[in-house]
């Protein structure tokens, strides 16, 4: 039995549906078809059934997907036992922040292609909060604050940062002194998030508003240059600016608290060998980014 319409099976079942399994495996949908057809041939079973709107399992589906996932993965465990010391071979897929990925962390993952030139890299540069499970990552990079959730987490590096605004903007509508004080400003937010403040040895959770709005740190550090309002924003965004002039600090009494670049896996007892040396890979590069200056972003 083939192992990759194994696995091509698998991701089917897991997307929901052709298209985003071929995606998820960087084929085209076609292969994706023929692979399908073909197990079903000699399983002589209906294991999915088609419509325009995805793949369902069917019974017997169901019951063979669990199986198929068991052999893949000892099938990659049995190809990481007898590679040379390493060596990695394979598909890790990562979601990334389109904020800080393309100038901070892509050239981390491009070295780790040039590392391990057997192992296959696609990345998804997004600052949405991608589902890992449902969508097929092995890993994601994130900066800022964890949320609860069930996923595991690796802090990589402790990351600051601070509130800035413009000179104009400072000039125009003063600085506020105290976390209080910002309901009176126009906050430069990624939605109707919480900003962390502290106050002494304390947290002081803060709700500002704000009317520009942004889901990528880029936009939101343009708009802070604009005389837009005041921005929570991590210090390699803003120190190029605050050295220029074209931003101040707002409130260094009352920074945020200490945040981190953390790699985020689903939960498994064992995590999978090229997960572990991406995770070593970015310890190792991300040391620049721990300097004491305040806090990070959410």
């Amino acid at each position: 039995m083939d192992i990759e319409a194994l696995r091509t099976f698998v991701e089917v079942a897991d997307a929901g549906g052709v298209s985003p399994a071929a995606v998820r495996l960087g084929v085209a949908k076609s292969i994706v078809s023929r692979r399908l057809v073909r197990l079903e041939a000699e399983l002589g079973v209906q294991l999915l059934t088609r419509s325009t709107r995805g793949a369902a399992l069917t019974e017997a589906g169901a019951t063979f997907r669990d199986h198929a996932a068991r052999v893949c993965a000892e099938v990659d465990a049995a190809r990481n036992a007898i590679l040379p010391a390493g060596e990695l071979r394979g598909r890790l897929r990562v979601a990334v922040p389109l904020s800080f990925g393309p100038s901070h962390f892509a050239p981390m993952l491009a070295e780790m292609a040039r590392r391990h030139p057997r192992l296959q890299i696609q990345t998804c540069y997004s600052d949405r909060f991608v589902d890992l499970i449902a969508e097929g990552y092995d890993c994601a990079i994130r900066v800022g604050y964890l949320q609860d959730s069930s996923l595991v987490a690796r802090r990589i590096v402790p990351l600051h940062g601070k509130l800035v605004a413009s000179p104009a903007y400072v000039h125009a509508h003063g600085s506020p002194d105290t976390p209080e004080a910002l309901a009176a400003h126009q906050a430069l937010m990624q939605g109707t998030e919480a900003w962390q403040l502290m106050d002494g040895d304390k947290i002081v959770t803060v709700r500002p508003q704000g009317r520009f709005k942004a889901d990528n740190g880029t936009a939101l550090l343009a708009a802070a240059v604009a005389g837009l309002g005041i921005a929570y924003l991590p210090d390699w965004l803003t120190d190029p600016h605050v050295a220029s002039g074209a931003l101040v600090p707002v409130m260094p009494r009352h920074p945020p608290p200490p945040a981190g670049v953390y790699v985020i896996r689903p939960p498994s007892q064992h995590p999978e060998r090229k997960v572990r040396v991406l995770i070593e890979l970015l310890i190792e590069q991300c040391d620049r980014f721990s300097r004491p200056a305040g806090g990070a972003p959410a």
